[in-house]
């Protein structure tokens, strides 16, 4: 077979057939690689299949097609279970735990009656078998380990096992014995994705395959966006290394919603599913005991409400320029709700410096926490609590106006659930206070009214 010599980035792809110092599409330095390529005469084949286009009516769908894990966030966020012939790629910044979620999957697939595989690149049978014996109670005997670099001997297994469940940790340590290139080259991520997609989409016996994703510096999955292109669902476990709270999400999903999050607490047991975020994310208090700059609101994520609370400390500033500092917001929308309060409620803040955060380090990405970010930085400033039963639900204007926010039914009905009396939200919401038995709704127009009403 004749073949030709070409330079490939390996970071975006990019093929040149001379060498380059700098790669002309990403503009990455030293990143083309001398690679082999077959002639054009002979890239293509001709196979003739049996196989013959369906109807999409004719199409049928099994009513199994979905697999539940048993770990209620994690389910949620893959759009109500695993589907059975589907590719997903996990990734997060090193020691986040992604071996450890999936090991933990594995545990309770295995429990299920299903084999699982799992392959590393990484680590050795026994690393792996100690983090297992760590974090899982009874170790199945439905689960098969393999440390190997080689994908050629891990089709081997598959065909030997026959495993239902194959996880690839992770996809950028694997080669295939057809291609010269090093590992984690692009050839050799994507054609062992491309195997891994065929073996998982095999119309006589599905299987379930998750790889494991390199990430990079910039925090994004490491090699070619074709990978991402590729397979069915993306999955991202987002936390700070020094604190617990996990969050994982999908920023693709064929099957489901991208929108879904779920939060897990990372502990020496593993990853803990936080089934009841609204519990997590705000301080249990005694009645009566309320402390200033602290309010609550209820945020939404995915398709899921979630109480929320946001703290606020303000402190006499000495500087010229008092400081703005935020990890939940950004600091441009920090300040445009200062500027409202002292333009719209008449509250200075030209000596203050502020700080806001939210209970578990939460990002805030809607407008519905806008009220209750302001109403924590006026109970601090003015040194008085907010009543531990209310939350606050509106968005609010330039103008100081208190304006309505998408679900606002749906963050009701989680705070009256979860025990609140009090819900201060938008005059111009069509909500009516009859739909619910034990939360009040407070009605205001302006945040100047609100002050009155919540600190008079």
């Amino acid at each position: 077979m004749k073949r030709k010599t070409v330079y490939q980035c390996k970071n975006c792809g990019y093929i040149s057939h001379g060498f380059l110092g700098k790669c002309p599409n990403c503009e990455s330095w030293n990143t083309l690689e001398e690679v082999e390529e077959e002639s054009s005469s002979n890239k293509s084949i001709k196979k003739k299949s049996n196989k013959k286009a369906l109807r999409l009516q004719e199409v049928e769908i099994s009513r199994d097609e979905r697999v539940l894990s048993g770990i209620e966030e994690f389910d949620r966020v893959m759009g109500g279970g695993i589907v059975r012939d589907s590719v997903s790629i996990l990734t997060a910044k090193p020691g986040a735990g992604k071996s450890t979620l999936l090991l933990q999957v594995s545990q309770s697939l295995a429990e299920k009656g299903l084999k699982v595989l799992y392959s590393s690149g990484e680590e050795s049978e026994t690393q792996i078998k100690m983090r297992a014996k760590r974090i899982l109670n009874n170790l199945s005997e439905n689960i098969w380990v393999y440390s190997t670099t080689s994908l050629n001997q891990v089709l081997d297994q598959i065909e030997s096992i026959d495993p239902d469940f194959i996880i690839i940790d992770s996809i950028q340590t694997f080669t295939l014995d057809e291609f010269s290139q090093r590992p984690g080259t692009p050839t050799q991520t994507m054609e062992c994705a491309y195997k891994m997609t065929e073996i998982a989409k095999d119309i006589n016996r599905p299987r379930m395959v998750f790889m494991i994703g390199q990430m990079t510096k910039e925090d994004e999955l490491a090699g070619v966006r074709s990978l991402e292109h590729l397979v069915d669902t993306v999955v991202l476990i987002d936390g700070d290394s020094s604190e617990d709270l996990r969050s994982l999400l999908t920023t693709k999903n064929r099957y489901g919603s991208t929108g879904e999050i779920g939060f897990f607490s990372m502990t020496e047991e593993g990853m803990i599913s936080i089934d009841n975020p609204s519990e997590y994310f705000m301080t249990r208090r005694e009645k009566n005991s309320g402390v200033s700059g602290s309010s609550l609101s209820v945020i939404r994520e995915g398709t899921r409400p979630i109480i929320l609370e946001t703290e606020a400390l303000t402190s006499k500033s000495f500087l010229p320029y008092p400081s703005r500092i935020s990890e939940c917001i950004r600091r441009e929308h920090l300040n445009t709700l200062v500027s409202i309060l002292e333009e719209r409620a008449g509250i200075r803040f030209i000596d203050k410096n502020i700080v806001v955060k939210t209970t578990g380090g939460i990002k805030l990405k809607e407008q519905a926490s806008n009220l209750s970010i302001m109403v924590s930085i006026v109970s601090s400033v003015l040194n008085k609590p907010v009543a531990s039963n209310s939350v606050f639900i509106a968005d609010v204007g330039l103008t100081g106006e208190l304006k309505n926010v998408p679900s606002l039914e749906m963050r009701l009905r989680e705070a009256e659930r979860m025990g609140y009396t009090r819900a201060y939200i938008s005059k111009y919401s069509s909500v009516k206070e009859e739909n619910f038995k034990k939360l009040k709704l407070i009605k205001v127009s302006h945040i100047s009214e609100l002050i009155d009403l919540v600190f008079k």
